[in-house]
């Protein structure tokens, strides 16, 4: 379902990650990105997961990110549409790269979506309009998601967000974790049981539940405070990452 997985998808990251897009304007260091990436895969390994390991792709700088490109349901993969031209060229080459592990794919074709704004819960998809999804790769996702068993709906992300899971996390199948930002639109109200980031800590909103594992990102005490009391809480520094904007979702594709 949506927090038990047996695989995940990962690339490593090269060189090029210095020039990865920022919305901050900085540039991560190669060297530590390397390490806590691999830290990363690591934790993904000691959860029970079997990582497949794709190799880095210089050409292609935000390659590293590979949940955008692609979105895993029910044994099918949906390859996606980046909402950024450099990026277009993840989508198709990670096809390539992943085709023996699928009986079927799907591809979106019109309008732009990415996988940063997709929060699965159980069967059922929150879609977020954002400046990298628009409303026509949204409902070209729904199209296939409803074709394929499941249900969706969709939601728009506040301005000053970049993807919609930037600010929100699934921590169970029925509790989700979100920003004042996300929570004040008023779209999860009495749909789900939400716990508040704390303010000041909104970086620290995309956790990533897998298994009985809560992964956390380091740097954020108030909301380590928070999960620990409820979850079985593993902190992982994505610091560099989170130069480019990167959290611990899109860093894997889990299924």
């Amino acid at each position: 379902m949506s927090i038990n997985f047996k695989n995940a998808i990962v690339r490593l990251p090269s060189e090029s990650i210095i020039n990865a897009i920022s919305s901050k304007g900085l540039s991560p260091n190669f060297l530590k990105a390397k390490e806590q990436h691999q830290a990363y895969i690591d934790i993904l390994k000691k959860t029970g997961l079997d990582v497949k390991i794709l190799n880095p792709l210089k050409y292609l700088p935000d390659s590293l990110f590979v949940e955008d490109p692609a979105l895993i349901y029910n044994k099918i993969c949906i390859i996606l549409k980046p909402g950024v031209v450099t990026r277009f060229e993840e989508a198709s080459k990670l096809k390539i790269e992943i085709s023996e592990l699928f009986d079927q794919f799907f591809t979106i074709e019109d309008g732009y979506i990415e996988g940063g704004d997709i929060l699965r819960i159980n069967n059922h998809f929150i879609i977020g309009i954002s400046s990298r999804t628009d409303e026509n790769g949204a409902n070209s996702l729904k199209k296939i998601i409803e074709k394929n068993g499941g249900t969706s709906e969709i939601a728009i992300t506040p301005d000053n967000i970049l993807h919609f899971k930037s600010e929100c996390s699934l921590l169970d199948e029925e509790t989700i974790l979100a920003t004042k930002n996300l929570i004040e639109t008023g779209f999860f109200d009495k749909k789900y049981r939400i716990i508040k980031v704390p303010d000041s800590e909104e970086n620290g909103a995309n956790c990533l539940r897998i298994n009985e594992q809560l992964l956390v990102p380091k740097g954020y005490p108030k909301l380590l405070d928070i999960l620990s009391k409820d979850y079985k809480v593993r902190v992982l520094d994505v610091t560099e990452m989170e130069k480019v904007d990167a959290g611990l979702s899109c860093l894997s594709l889990r299924w």
